[in-house]
């Protein structure tokens, strides 16, 4: 038994003991009155030995209000649906007397990160959507001492809360009731809770049925992405443009990555689904990426967009603002440029950049911070936080910042009016009257006109005026606060992106190129010196003020051997691709299911968990087995390793009963489906001269497609040469570009300039 939780005869005495936690969200709970707990062992057995039930509440940092919804309805709509709010619940419950009394005194309360615990928390989040039909943040569940949930949902009003409505039983009412049935008919509920655990196997079996009792696969077809297309075709909002046909709209970049591939893939794909299909896929991602970046969403006088936006338009955010989501945004944007040259995606790819290379995001150390919180106060010295203090923008704010001209200029550019641009249904705690979300209305020809000024006199007028803003933003209002977690997945995910922007830009923009590469590599080197064990090859999921308690999930070394692959194919540094192969074959010996295929997301044995899960479905974070189908792929054809591509085929086949019945909810595996059909091509670059750079600066000026590049050559590629024994048998010193498929390679370079176009169309 603890010092700090023991027993006096039948009653238990608990203290708060969130104090011993790194996460910032869990700390941010060690001053309530609830005697919370930490997840794991010790919290597990304190449950056993006083037959309580432990109550499970599990957030995270920059959680305001959050939304999501079940498989389920997400098969159905492919959209996210019910509202809740992590701060909301802790005001009114979690520092009340009256709830905390009730939790220590008949519960094992526990506030779990799921930032730090994913796997804890799909768990009970795939209970609470197949119960209740929608999920979100906090997620609160009662469990028995052998973890198997026995009611659970979002948010409850507390005590007072003017959120309380009807009929609706609040916070205190559902812990009474829980308390006495538990006391009074405890059989009762732990029969309940095991049939309840047996449906909720079935119920999130995703990757186990399609293999199961020896079931030969069907095979993926190309026409998957046609009907994923059609999909995502028919949700599409015409008017405000993005998915769905209303509210909310969340980026989801893995689908938008998807879309904006189609044209890149091999022409067979372009048969398969229409020419003007593919063009018309292309037309919707720029037009969502054009609203978004003129939206609300993004942050138009810093940096960064936020997670999602709770109007029709892009207009208004929940201003939480995730490192995965701009991680995976900068290459959607740069592939967007690559396609079009519009200035505006290079200049939103810049903005994304900017923002993860700069502080606060960017930690000294060179990893990357996880989140900047919603909530903030608006003066040093104001008693309470509110949503979007440091974001939005009254009209009298605008007028004394930038006086009466240039405020009127601006405001009209911005959308900023006297009453404010914030409807009061969109407001229901009353925190944005009169105040203006910042979005692009207008543009300098319009503006110029209107002013009887010329296009470049409003150009330096809205410049200026934006750096003015900046600077007062800066200058007088808190910023967010920050949750300084460094977490390995999404920090695979932000080296991966900068690697890549970094390739792109490297001849056209060689100071930022620089600058992106130097901060991917400085990432690189941190989580190998902080988050990784030599010895074991394993990988440490969260970094805070030092290493955590928690191993990595099979996310953590999807993102990471995703990022590092980046990485090689702009730097050519072996040392990278070395190290992702290292980490593929740990992440199979950890995660692989030899049964079923696929990847599960935990280990094997952990014992805080009931079951298993895999990550096949793509949501705000892409699907980890689809990411590591891409990775097997990769490394498959640059190591030349028939092993590597035959898991990828299995991981895929793994998922192939849902992907076949609801393809769009796999955008990210269809990577996995064409190489599955057409196969994937390694370019080798051989030796130096005047075309091979000209071949390598055109491969990386196109968007993102299938194929590989290495580089060997007089000091590069050692490494590469004695693990792959086709490249191992190349002539090192000739001028050439290899192009290798099925253990038979070809010089490209031989056929002429010319073909360089053509050839490397035809890699992609």
């Amino acid at each position: 038994m603890s010092e700090v939780a023991r027993e006096t005869g039948d009653d238990l005495k608990l203290v708060n003991r969130l104090g011993e936690s790194r996460s910032p969200y869990v700390r941010g709970h060690m001053n309530n009155p609830v005697a919370w707990q930490m997840w794991g062992p010790e919290a597990i057995e304190l449950a056993k030995k006083s037959n309580r039930l432990l109550f499970v509440s599990i957030g995270y940092a920059a959680c305001h209000c959050n939304y999501l919804q079940s498989p389920a309805q997400s098969r159905s709509t492919g959209l996210t649906r019910s509202l809740t709010g992590c701060h909301v619940m802790e005001r009114e419950s979690f520092e009340n007397a009256e709830v905390a009394s009730i939790l220590n005194s008949s519960f094992i309360p526990i506030k779990i990160d799921r930032e730090e615990r994913p796997d804890v928390d799909r768990i009970y989040m795939n209970y609470v959507q197949a119960t209740t039909g929608s999920g979100g943040w906090p997620l609160n569940v009662f469990i028995t001492p052998d973890l198997e949930p026995i009611f659970g949902g979002t948010y409850w009003p507390g005590p007072g809360s003017t959120m309380a409505m009807g009929d609706h039983i609040g916070f205190v009412g559902i812990l009474q009731k829980i308390r006495d049935v538990w006391k009074n008919q405890q059989q009762r509920c732990l029969d309940s809770a095991k049939e309840i655990t047996a449906q909720l196997r079935e119920f999130a079996q995703d990757g186990t049925v399609s293999r199961s009792e020896g079931a030969e696969a069907e095979g993926l077809d190309l026409e998957l992405l046609d009907e994923a297309y059609e999909h995502f075709a028919a949700k599409f909002d015409q008017v405000y443009p993005g998915f769905p046909q209303g509210a909310p709209k969340f980026p989801t970049p893995v689908n938008l990555a998807f879309l904006l591939k189609l044209g890149q893939y091999p022409s067979t794909v372009s048969h398969v689904i229409g020419t003007k299909e593919c063009e018309n896929a292309r037309d919707m991602v720029l037009s969502i990426l054009r609203a978004m970046n003129d939206g609300g969403i993004h942050d138009q006088i810093g940096n960064g967009f936020a997670r999602y936006s709770v109007t029709r338009d892009w207009n208004l955010p929940h201003f939480e603002k995730m490192l995965y989501d701009q991680a995976q945004l900068l290459p959607v944007y740069l592939d967007a440029y690559l396609l079009t040259k519009d200035a505006k995606f290079l200049s939103a790819m810049h903005d994304i950049a900017t923002y993860l290379t700069s502080p606060p995001m960017h930690a000294s150390n060179g990893g990357f911070f996880s989140a900047e919180d919603a909530d903030s106060l608006y003066r040093p010295h104001d008693a309470e936080k509110r949503e979007g203090a440091f974001y939005v923008w009254t009209l009298k704010e605008f007028q004394t910042v930038l006086g009466d001209r240039d405020a009127d200029i601006l405001a009209r550019y911005y959308n900023v009016r006297d009453e404010g641009n914030v409807s009061p249904e969109h407001d229901a705690h009353d925190e944005l009257i009169n105040q203006n979300v910042l979005s692009i209305k207008s543009n300098a020809l319009q503006l110029a006109r209107e002013f009887a000024l010329s296009v470049e006199e409003v150009s330096q007028i809205l410049s200026s005026g934006r750096a003015k803003l900046l600077e007062h933003r800066n200058k007088e209002r808190p910023r967010p606060a920050l949750d300084d977690k460094i977490v390995c997945s999404w920090n695979g995910l932000a080296i991966g992106a900068l690697a890549r922007a970094a390739a792109a830009l490297s001849t056209s923009d060689p100071e930022n190129s620089k600058a992106y590469l130097a901060a991917a590599e400085k990432a690189t080197a941190f989580i190998k010196q902080e988050l990784y064990s030599p010895t074991t090859k394993t990988l440490i999921r969260v970094y805070r003020n030092g290493p955590g308690d928690v191993p990595g999930f099979a996310d953590d070394y999807a993102y990471l051997i995703s990022g590092l692959t980046d990485l090689y194919e702009a730097t050519f540094n072996d040392a990278y691709l070395a190290w992702a192969d290292e980490l593929q074959q740990t992440q199979i010996r950890l995660f692989w299911d030899s049964q079923h295929l696929g990847f599960f997301s935990t280990p094997e044995n952990q014992a805080d968990l009931i079951m298993r899960l895999k990550d096949g479905m793509d949501n705000a974070e892409p699907g980890t087995n689809g990411v590591s189908a891409r990775n097997l792929d990769r490394l498959g054809a640059l190591l030349e390793n028939e092993g590597y591509s035959k898991k990828a085929r299995d991981t895929a086949s793994a998922f192939e009963a849902e992907i076949m019945q609801h393809p769009f909810l796999f955008a990210g595996m269809m990577d996995a489906v064409v190489v599955g059909k057409l196969g994937v091509r390694h370019c080798v670059i051989t030796g130096e001269g005047e075309r091979a750079e000209e071949w390598l600066k055109r491969w990386r000026g196109r968007p993102q497609g299938l194929g590989t590049v290495s580089r060997v050559g007089r000091g590069v590629g050692e490494w590469l040469r004695k693990r792959n024994a086709l490249v191992g048998s190349m002539n090192v010193e000739k001028e050439g570009v290899m192009v290798c498929e099925q253990g038979a390679c070809r010089d490209d370079l031989e056929m002429g300039m010319q073909s360089l176009n053509e050839s490397i169309e035809e890699v992609r």
